[in-house]
């Protein structure tokens, strides 16, 4: 079997590094790539978003099965245009993908299905939002509709932060065409956490519980991010929750997309705050998160690929997961100025020292090779992933891999994994 791999961060080198166990497959090709998926894949030069590119590639090198790592290709349609070329892919359809990719359609099916989730309102001229916010007051969450690169959620503590994210959004457009509509939502407190299912459009299979850290700085203070770290399974989702989660959550979307001729097939995720009323949808993702993947899918004992079979065909209802019981935890090193700008091309040293690693795994982010060396480029750089037999054993062994890699202006938390600690891991 040929498996295309498409996408070039974390996410898409744990993906590849997964499906390379599998006894199915001979070949595994992945667009674009990065300089640790070279390592166990053929790296093509076609960027996510050229989806004709993509699908002529899959014809021309008869590939016998796509997987989709990020967002954008899903939201572009390019599930719709696999298909339509006889051609197998893993993932939601065009009109399921609107699930990420407008918040505003979102919040609609949220509401319209009974989904616990904040009270908003939504904008397309910037008078009417700034009047809105004025009457209302802070605390606020700001969102542009569409994507932004996990960045597009701004929590306002102050009116004058709510305003200034309106208008960086609406008129600066700082994300583009994503900010010519916003929400403005009320802001919810408590604990946030990732719920992600396999679904085939009816039968639903949760994923390994998972917390990630948005915040760029340690206390989860600062900017949002693409995710700082993460760590498997999150003690807060009890089995009572996660059944909490799944009859109220998961399963009227899934439902409701189905009825509204929308079937989902592919990986559901959800952005949660578990509030004093119970768990609420901050936003719903419709692909693996990142960097929840690599601390959930290395805890994932059965086959990816025949998991992934199973939801195309449509009997996920026979499938089991079976899941390592020790706690995973991916630590992000990021380089300096991230979630801002930042510089690229820094060597990164240490590599080395992971290739006979137990229990150590790094999965390139924004990495590329120079001739022999491997330099930075992008925000988030590596994610070092560590299982161990308890959560304090666990976060230690990732933080001690973290001092043997270097590059200039490297940066990383020095608390993820901290609410675990609070509470003591509990096995799921």
């Amino acid at each position: 079997m040929k498996v295309l791999v498409i996408g070039s961060g974390g996410r898409e080198h744990t993906l590849v590094w997964k499906i390379s166990q599998s006894p199915k497959v001979d070949k595994i090709y992945c667009a674009p790539g990065n300089a640790g998926i070279a390592e166990l894949a053929e790296c093509i030069d076609i960027t996510p978003d050229d989806i004709n590119g993509l699908a002529g590639f899959a014809l021309s090198d008869q590939i016998d099965l796509t997987v989709v790592g990020p967002e954008l290709p899903l939201v572009e349609g390019i599930v719709d245009l696999f298909e339509s070329r006889d051609l197998r892919i893993f993932g939601p359809s065009r009109q399921a993908a609107l699930l990420e990719g407008s918040k505003v359609f979102s919040k609609e099916i949220m509401l319209k299905y009974g989904v616990p989730t904040a009270g908003a309102e939504i904008f397309s001229s910037f008078e009417k939002a700034k009047d809105y916010i004025q009457a209302k007051g802070a605390p606020l969450v700001v969102k542009a509709d569409g994507l932004a690169g996990g960045k597009g959620a701004v929590v306002c503590h102050t009116l004058d932060e709510a305003l200034k994210a309106v208008e960086a959004i609406m008129q600066k457009k700082i994300f583009g065409e994503s900010g010519k509509r916003i929400l403005v939502e009320d802001c919810l407190f408590g604990e946030e956490a990732s719920f992600i299912v396999f679904t085939d459009g009816e039968n639903i299979v949760p994923m390994a519980s998972s917390q990630d850290h948005k915040r760029i700085y340690d206390g989860d203070k600062g900017p949002n991010t693409g995710g700082m770290g993460a760590y498997s399974p999150a003690p807060m989702i009890t089995r009572d929750l996660s059944e909490k989660i799944m009859q109220e959550i998961i399963r009227p979307v899934v439902n409701g997309l189905a009825s509204e001729g929308r079937p989902y097939k592919g990986v559901l995720y959800a952005g949660l705050i578990i509030t004093d009323e119970g768990p609420k949808v901050i936003e719903f993702n419709v692909r693996c998160g990142d960097p929840e993947s690599q601390a959930v899918i290395p805890r994932l004992k059965n086959d990816l690929i025949d998991i992934i079979n199973d939801i195309i065909d449509g009997r996920l209802s026979a499938r089991s997961l079976d899941w390592d019981e020790r706690p995973c935890v991916c630590i992000v090193c990021a380089s300096d100025g991230y979630p801002g700008s930042y510089q690229k091309g820094k060597l990164i040293s240490g590599l080395q020292e992971f290739s006979n690693a137990k229990d150590i795994i790094l999965f390139h982010a924004g990495t590329k090779l120079s001739g022999q060396e491997i330099m930075t480029d992008g925000g988030r750089v590596l994610g070092v992933t560590a299982l161990g037999k308890d959560i304090k054993e666990t976060i230690d062994k990732a933080y001690q891999a973290i001092e043997k890699i270097d590059f200039e202006g490297i940066y990383y938390r020095k608390d993820i994994g901290y609410r675990a600690l609070e509470k003591g891991a509990i096995k799921r």
